[in-house]
């Protein structure tokens, strides 16, 4: 699916939010070692960022090259550039070798992925018994209840352009495969919410919707997804309380689990 984000990736980078700090605590808490991470789907680096500040490297893969240029550069974290479709010895050979990865990340991607073939890898390359994998959505931002009428309304017209697999962001992955075991401390494997916030103005707010696949998606076939009747409406739920600038907040749904001894898939 990387050629859903590949035209629109500088927005991509600038509008998407970044992830609390709460979040990659709590993942940090719940892996024993904290040597390496997998950053699987890494785009231009949001979570990998966060990750680095914690662990003492992280590998960031991407399957859109033009994603990857956009990417915060940090002295441990190593950027990979991978095919869609990865073989173990793929794996083995850009990205860590059996068995030596503590944690595993995927933010908010895990649900373009061909899940059987994924979690094989996940299962390969994670320590054992006490390797995580951690992966989390975001859903629709948050404004205040008259942009969010608005919001409403419009994103219900953008859903002939979603793909299917959007299906399992809105249900905040709570029906995403998910065949781990729960971690220490918890009964389940979730989803565990938290939440992001973000200043915004109404032009950023916009530039955020540009960079949904589905807004490229709609392009392609002509459709302008924000028209100027789009837009005079979230300008006036937006401009109703005589405010510019004001805080989005992002719900963020965590699945977390551990890959124990037996192979799960």
């Amino acid at each position: 699916m990387a050629e859903l984000f590949t035209e629109q990736a500088k927005q991509y980078s600038e509008a998407r939010p970044s992830y609390p700090p709460e979040l990659f605590q709590f993942i940090a808490s719940k892996t024993p070692d904290r040597d390496l991470v997998w950053d699987v789907g890494t785009g231009s680096g949001q979570a990998a960022v966060s990750l680095a500040g914690i662990y003492k490297n992280v590998i960031g893969t991407e399957t859109s090259q033009s994603q990857l240029e956009f990417a915060a550069k940090l002295p441990n974290i190593r950027y990979q550039y991978t095919s869609p479709v990865m073989t173990i010895a793929d794996l083995q050979a850009s990205v860590a070798a059996q068995s030596s990865v503590d944690l595993v990340t995927i933010a908010q991607a895990m649900h373009w992925f061909d899940l059987p073939k994924f979690y094989q890898q996940v299962e390969w390359v994670l320590k054992k018994p006490h390797g995580v994998i951690a992966a989390w959505c975001y859903t629709v931002p948050e404004v205040n209840e008259s942009v969010d009428l608005v919001f409403e309304r419009f994103y219900a017209d953008s859903k002939p352009y979603w793909d299917s697999a959007r299906d399992l962001v809105d249900d905040k992955y709570r029906s995403i495969e998910f065949p781990f075991k729960p971690v220490d401390g918890e009964d389940d494997t979730g989803p565990f919410r938290f939440k992001t916030e973000r200043i915004m103005d109404l032009e950023a707010y916009f530039t955020y919707i540009r960079s949904w696949s589905s807004y490229q998606t709609a392009k392609k076939e002509g459709v302008e997804l924000l028209r100027n009747d789009v837009i005079e409406d979230f300008e006036r739920a937006w401009n109703r309380d005589g405010k510019g600038k004001k805080v989005v907040t992002y719900p963020i749904y965590l699945r977390i689990g551990k890959v124990g001894n037996a192979c799960q898939t």
